[in-house]
Order: structure tokens, then sequence, then C-alpha cells
């Protein structure tokens, strides 16, 4: 795999543009290879080191350096294109832009397939493979932070929308708050009746399944014409926010689509909770509440969390089409940046979605496996 992938690795830093130097955010931009660029062969060595260790014997020592070679690899490919737009910067005018071309995002996602399938091959543990994974971020974070970035066309784009960006950032966690928590609230009380009366299970995951299959965009939108008419009907609704369009209709829409995944969770884990381990607890002189949250609750969180992870990435992600009927959030900056064909506003939208995803799908994986680990040692 590894060898498959430093491979790839090489003919797309070859054969694809690895930067874009463009005379402004609208027009197409002047590719440029990473050999032309000012130190493109800081990123060689490392590079020729990732072969020979690839046809290394598989040791610890060979995937750690392995691990730590193509860490170096991502930061230096992020730092080359930093330092290039700072190079163009100067050179050029206020306006121009330099931004990521084809050939430094395929290369980026390639690494870091290698630096997962390298962490999974160092270490069989799952909470050390998140942490290697989260450490390598530690260096692009650094560049990030330190300003070496800034003359990127996309920190040029965010320092021009940054109270935009922060505003799109609080209302897109707004609508996940505000969807997990009831959502949760709903989820858990019906999960557990469901699993003390099996007979209503299948009619109530087909309603929800139902509603699942419905697209998002036609679930907004069949929620437009009530909400608009309760708001007529009872202008005081208004002041709760309750309208056609807005926070309303998404947040109902947002809340339905988490109740799947949620009450079958909820289900699933009551379920797999040892028989045993039940009649051991009523052995005991537990009550039926004693038991529920001294036994069930801890052998089925970690079940309950990966439901919880999973509705966590899915409202991310359903949060940005609700912006088609002004919910805000990171769609309202993509579906400008789409009507106005600005890519950089598009990926300003688009990048920190898929940071929080990726982030809060890894610390959720980082509890489950200590709950799981933790319950493994009693």
């Amino acid at each position: 795999m590894a060898l498959v992938l430093v491979l790839l690795l090489s003919l797309m830093l070859s054969c694809l543009p690895f930067v874009s130097f463009a005379a402004n955010r609208l027009v197409a931009g002047q590719p440029l290879m990473f050999w032309q660029t000012a130190h493109g062969m800081v990123i060689l060595p490392l590079l020729a080191l990732l072969w020979l260790l690839v046809w290394a014997r598989p040791t610890r020592v060979r995937f750690a350096l392995q691990l730590m070679s193509a860490a170096l690899l991502l930061a230096a490919m992020i730092w080359l294109s930093g330092d290039q737009a700072r190079i163009l910067a100067e050179q050029g005018s206020q306006l121009a832009r330099t931004r990521f071309a084809s050939g430094m995002w395929c290369a980026s996602a390639v690494t870091l397939l290698l630096i997962t399938d390298t962490a999974r091959a160092l270490t069989r543990h799952k909470v050390w493979q998140l942490l290697l994974n989260l450490l390598v971020w530690l260096l692009p974070l650094w560049l990030l932070f330190s300003g070496q970035l800034a003359h990127l066309s996309l920190l040029k784009e965010y320092a021009n929308r940054q109270a935009v960006f922060d505003a799109a950032l609080l209302r897109h966690l707004t609508l996940l708050a505000a969807t997990v928590l009831p959502a949760l609230l709903i989820a858990f009380p019906l999960g557990s009746a469901l699993y003390r009366y099996p007979g209503w299970q299948s009619s109530v995951f087909g309603v929800l399944n139902v509603v699942q299959t419905v697209p998002s965009v036609a679930l907004f939108g069949l929620l437009i014409a009530p909400l608009a008419g309760l708001a007529k009907r009872f202008p005081w609704t208004g002041t709760w926010g309750i309208s056609g369009i807005g926070m309303a209709p998404a947040l109902i829409a947002l809340v339905l689509y988490a109740l799947l995944p949620l009450v079958r969770s909820v289900v699933t884990g009551l379920q797999q909770v040892p028989p045993e381990v039940r009649e051991s607890a009523r052995g005991m002189g537990l009550t039926g509440r004693q038991q529920f949250f001294a036994v069930d609750v801890p052998l089925a969180l970690p079940v309950w969390l990966a439901g919880v992870r999973v509705v966590v990435v899915q409202t991310l992600g359903m949060a940005v089409v609700a912006a088609l009927i002004g919910a805000g959030g990171f769609g309202a900056i993509i579906f400008q940046g789409l009507l106005s064909n600005a890519l950089d506003l598009v990926l300003l939208g688009v990048i920190p979605v898929i940071a929080m995803a990726v982030t809060l799908d890894a610390l959720f994986r980082l509890l489950i496996s200590l709950l799981e680990r933790k319950d493994d040692s009693v």
C-alpha cells in the first residue's frame, strides 16, 4: 500500500501543477510546477527518503521514519506554497492571487493517506493512531498561525472577510448545537422505550427511515409553507424565530434527520448489554433505575457515542445546504462563491466544514476508543 501511495505522490508532483498565479481572484491562473518555484527542490530529499523507506524491511523503526518523513513532506509542501506566494506577491500587485493547484491538493491528499496507513502499521491501538494523525498537523498549524501562509489566495480571502467568516462559524456551530441537543432529548427516551417495547420498533423505525430518505433540499422546501402559514396565523410566533425561511425550518429538518441514527444507536446499545450482567445487578439488589445508570449506561455508552458521532458529522454537512433557505453558516459563503465563480470563496466555506467534521469525528473516535479500552480492562 505504501509503495502505491509513494508512486502516486511522485506522479502527481511530477505531472500536475503545484501552484497557480493569477492577476486577481476571478481569472484563471498561470500554473507552476513544483520545480519552477523558488525553493522547489526542498521536497526532493524527503520524497527520495520515502522511496528508500518503502523498500526497507517492515520494522517499527522504518514505520516511524516513514511517518516522520511523510509529515515533514506535507509541511514542506505547504511551506513551499506559502513561500512562493510571498515571492509572487512582492513581484506583482496587491490584487494578485497565488493558490494551491491540482498537484498540491492531490499530493497533500495522498500524503495524508500515507500518514494514516503508516500510523496503522506502526501501532494497532486506535488511540495512538488518532494521536499520531493529529500530531502531524502541528507543523502546518504553526505555519498558518505564524503568518508564513498569509500571502496565499485563501488566506487573503479570509483577511478580507474575517467578520463574515466569524459570523458564519458562529451560526454553523449554533445550527450544530441546536440540532444535536434537541435530538438527544427526543432520541434517548424514545430509544429506551423502543427497547422496552420491541413491538413498536418496526413502526417507529419505518417512519424514521422514510424521513431519512427524503432529500434534504426537498424537506427544507416542504417546511417553508406550513411554517410561513403558522407565523402568519399567529404573529407572536415570530418573536420565537418561527418563519418560513431561516433557522426554524432548518433546525426542524436537521433534528428529524438526526433521529434515526440516534434512536437506532440507543436501541442497539441497550440490546448488546450482556443479560448475565443484568442478572448479576439484580442479584445484588439494584433497582431498575440503579441498574440502568450503573450497568446499562456505561456498557452502552460507546455505541451511543458512535451514533452521536454520525449525527454530528451529518449535521455539519447538511447545515451547508440549509443556507439555501436562509439559515446562514458556511453554506452562505459557499453558495456566494459559486454564484460569483470565486473558487477561493468556495474553499473559504468548504475547508472549515471539512476541518470541523474531521476534528470532531477524530475526537469522538478517541473518546470511544478510551471507553472501550476501559471496558476491556474491567
